[in-house]
């Protein structure tokens, strides 16, 4: 992928037949990248790094102040986290189909002794999305009235740097898979703000005056789930 160098900064550069320049910084080490218009000069790209500098470094020193996710094994001592807290991992081995609950305050994995640790992320995972999908519905039925709007189809999905999203011409929202293991403070945040979007498509000042509406302590909210990356 093609690189412009701008001080120490070095930006991966993709062309793509786009009106608009749209710049990121990744997790976990800050990596930018953007994405720009093909008929976009090299000179004018690099006078809107320049111009961007400062929020660029602002975003990388948010990033160094996270919390780092503690590499996972599936294996039984491990803490994984539900709903904003963590629960001891005790893997229990079976003969028949793999499942997982929580119970007594112990996150029990039901599966076969010899399974990979791909297989029993897998059944977590399988786990955190069941449950996911029982915290989801009550909130829509409780904000969609409140904010006057209506959600055609929301799904989850495993998402590496964002905690939902929202298709408004479809009235789609997607959350990340993530969430299941956050707070419902943080869950119902993330779902208000892009039920926000249906009202809103930008992040301008319309848009946080709805959200100062909805849900005056987004912010405090927000500050919670930006304590900790995603899980890839």
């Amino acid at each position: 992928m093609p690189q412009i160098q701008v001080g120490d900064l070095a930006i991966a550069v993709t062309r793509k037949n786009i009106k608009n320049l749209h710049l990121r910084v990744y997790p976990p080490h800050g990596e930018v990248k953007i994405s720009a218009p093909r008929q976009m000069s090299e000179a004018t790209l690099r006078e809107v790094i320049q111009a961007k500098l400062p929020w660029i470094e602002k975003q990388q020193a948010k990033l160094r102040n996270q919390t780092l996710p503690i590499p996972q094994h599936y294996c039984s001592g491990e803490f994984h986290r539900f709903r904003g807290q963590a629960y001891p991992l005790q893997v229990l081995p079976t003969m028949g189909a793999p499942w997982a609950q929580l119970t007594d305050d112990i996150l029990e994995l039901h599966i076969a002794a010899k399974s990979t640790l791909e297989q029993r992320q897998q059944v977590l995972n399988y786990w955190y999305r069941s449950q996911l999908k029982l915290r989801v519905p009550p909130l829509l039925a409780q904000w969609q009235p409140i904010m006057g709007v209506t959600v055609q189809e929301w799904r989850i999905k495993r998402m590496k740097t964002r905690w939902g999203t929202c298709n408004i011409q479809a009235q789609r929202i997607w959350l990340n898979l993530e969430l299941a293991k956050h707070s419902d403070r943080t869950l119902e945040y993330v779902l208000v703000h892009e039920l926000t979007h249906l009202l809103e498509r930008l992040h301008n000042a319309r848009f946080h005056q709805l959200l100062d509406q909805f849900l005056p302590d987004w912010r405090s909210r927000e500050a919670e789930l930006k304590q900790f990356l995603i899980t890839k």
